[in-house]
């Protein structure tokens, strides 16, 4: 039998040092962000049952999760979604609370990628929830705030905007089974033309289909919007057309300039979102660090019906691409290197501390010899070392 005890399960790995330290850093911007923009924190179980996440419900397919059974025999999960069981505890510990609720997150999320393709099964994820909140208002205050927290952590970032309803309207009106239909937003969604193509050709050539097989291509400024409106008269999808309109024109307000695109191939789970829906990349991430969009719908699956938008952030995309670049400033060593002499181990734990109060970053050592206390402070790049017995000797390093 092979033994797996020195390797990471597929699609996880281990955190060395300055990746912990750009994680943590990532992490407490983005908290900062949410906090003073009056989101409250909440976290979730990291394991959950089965049943909130059922496929009908989520749109995620059960085998992309990881399963387990509890001492009852129940299915459970690991959790591989934030907005969920967020939306259970607001049906549930939040329901007697006045809307709307602006609710923030930062844990993990686990969530199996058939191939990997780079990326990861285990994701921490951050975001914000705004319950009971409908119209452009709140659209604008959850997008506004995703773009203050990139902008607080990356320069380049570009913002792309896209309304579940367009591809909705469109794809309602094919002559093909949900899991088809799936596909076909799948394929759009990947942007994979070959598949999307191949799907189309095999039913007839609608109007909705000739859109449909645009809809990859659609992405740019306001003239997208402009061709489409050309080749569609649905009446639901103008409406979304005209919609985003709206939402482009006061983003562009917001000083976006050409960080701001429309993507209306922006299909993601697109039976989970109802509305806007945008997603945000990053120089350096072949994937999207950002996505997001309302759903009013989710909360009825709770009998707590209640309008929502937000959007959660990949964390530890957002931290490789600031740590490859730099912006993670390197932990600073100690200044002094503190070691007792035999029977003055606690003097030197007291003074290190009398150095630390004073603003003097400082390290106990644990060598047994002075010796190997100099060696220890010139591999570590430590500058000074204070030897501290019947008195207190300092010598440069």
């Amino acid at each position: 039998m092979k033994n797996y005890a020195k390797i990471t399960p597929e699609g996880t790995k281990d955190l060395l040092f300055e990746e912990c330290l750009a994680n943590r850093t990532v992490s407490s911007v983005l908290g900062t962000v949410f906090f003073q923009r009056g989101f409250h924190e909440v976290l979730t179980p990291g394991i959950e049952f089965y049943d909130l996440f059922s496929e009908d419900i989520s749109g995620i397919p059960m085998e992309y999760m990881f399963k387990m059974s509890d001492s009852k025999g129940r299915l459970m999960v690991m959790r591989p979604d934030s907005t969920l069981p967020i939306a259970r505890m607001v049906s549930t510990r939040l329901k007697n609370v006045s809307h709307p609720i602006r609710l923030y997150y930062n844990q993990r999320v686990y969530r199996y990628n058939p191939g990997l393709t780079g990326r990861s099964n285990e994701v921490m994820q951050a975001g914000v929830e705004l319950i009971g909140a409908k119209g452009m208002r709140a659209d604008l205050e959850v997008i506004t705030t995703a773009v203050d927290a990139l902008s607080k952590c990356v320069p380049d970032f570009r913002i792309e905007i896209g309304h579940a309803g367009f591809f909705k309207a469109l794809a309602d009106k094919l002559p093909v089974s949900a899991r088809r239909r799936e596909k076909i937003r799948f394929f759009i969604e990947s942007k994979n033309y070959s598949a999307l193509n191949s799907t189309l050709d095999k039913l007839e050539q609608t109007p909705s289909v000739q859109v449909i097989r645009k809809l990859p291509r659609l992405f740019g400024g306001v003239e997208v919007l402009e061709e489409a409106c050309r080749i569609t008269d649905d009446q639901d999808a103008l409406t979304a057309l005209d919609y985003i309109r709206e939402i482009y024109d006061r983003l562009s307000r917001y000083g976006l300039g050409d960080r701001l695109m429309i993507d209306l191939g922006l299909v993601q789970r697109n039976d989970y979102y109802s509305g806007i829906v945008f997603s945000g990349y990053v120089s350096g991430s072949g994937e999207p660090v950002l996505i997001g969009g309302r759903y009013d719908n989710l909360l009825d699956s709770f009998e707590a019906p209640a309008p929502a938008v937000g959007f959660g952030i990949n964390v530890d995309a957002l931290a490789r691409v600031m740590l490859k670049r730099g912006n993670i400033p390197a932990k600073k060593q100690a200044d002094v290197l503190v070691y007792g002499e035999t029977g003055f181990e606690m003097e030197a734990v007291r003074y290190m501390q009398t150095l630390l109060q004073a603003g003097i970053s400082a390290e106990n050592c644990v060598s047994e010899t002075e010796e190997e206390a100099l060696a220890y402070a010139k591999f570590r790049g430590i500058p000074r070392l204070a030897a501290v017995g019947r008195e207190i000797r300092t010598m440069e390093v």
